[in-house]
Order: structure tokens, then sequence, then C-alpha cells
């Protein structure tokens, strides 16, 4: 097996508003979109993300159809903290936790998009 891609899907109630925050802030572009879907890509992100409306007929396993968010971070690594958290912060963006330094290196901070959805930046220092 060769995996050529990777991807996340998240449940929100409004696909279009957190795919504009990606788009808006953290430089995403629309690959795709459909009533109710954005997949949104970035070529050194590793991973495109996925936005579904919540509740669509379409989604299996129908059992797991709620919203995403509670518990879920969706996390990106950069160069440059600091920069990015005065980019942010400069730009209205809601930030949910200032900058932080755990121990074992990790620096980081985290906003919310319109949906809820925690957005965490990560450094390793």
């Amino acid at each position: 097996m060769q995996i050529t891609g990777s991807a996340i899907s998240l449940n929100v109630a409004d696909p279009r508003a957190s795919a504009r925050f990606l788009i808006d802030h953290l430089g995403f572009v629309e690959q795709m979109a459909s009533d109710g879907f954005v997949s949104l890509t970035r070529p050194d992100a590793g991973v495109n993300v996925i936005y579904l409306r919540t509740g669509l007929a379409t989604f299996k396993p129908a059992r797991i159809a709620g919203s995403a968010g509670e518990g879920l971070l969706l996390a990106f690594v950069v160069d440059d903290i600091d920069g990015q958290y005065e980019r942010l912060r400069a730009e209205g963006v809601p930030i949910e936790t200032p900058i932080e330094t755990e121990e074992w290196g990790e620096r980081y901070f985290q906003m919310t998009d319109p949906n809820g959805i925690v957005i965490q930046l990560v450094q390793w220092v």
C-alpha cells in the first residue's frame, strides 16, 4: 500500500464560514465545493481540510454524523509562532489561548473559527 494523500473531515453547521477562515487567515485555497461541502488544500500542509455541513444525508456512518468540535484540535506546525500570533491578532482573529510553551518544547497558541473549531498553531523549540 502507498498512501498518496491525507485529509481530515469536520462536520460543522456552516462549512463556508470555516473554509473562509482558513482561506483568509491561513492561506488555504478551495480545491472543490458543493452544497454542504468544501475541500481546502495547501501544498505545504500535508493534509486537505474538508468541511461538511452537519446532517448531510450522504455522511456515513450515520451514527457519528454529529458536529465536530468538542475535544478536537486542528493543529498546524509553523516556523514563526510569534510572528503568526501578532499577525492573526492584528487581523482580529479570536484567540482562544495566548502563546504558551510546554516543558517538552511545544510553543503554541489557539484560535477559534466561526463554527467553534479550535485551530492550534505550533512551533517546536
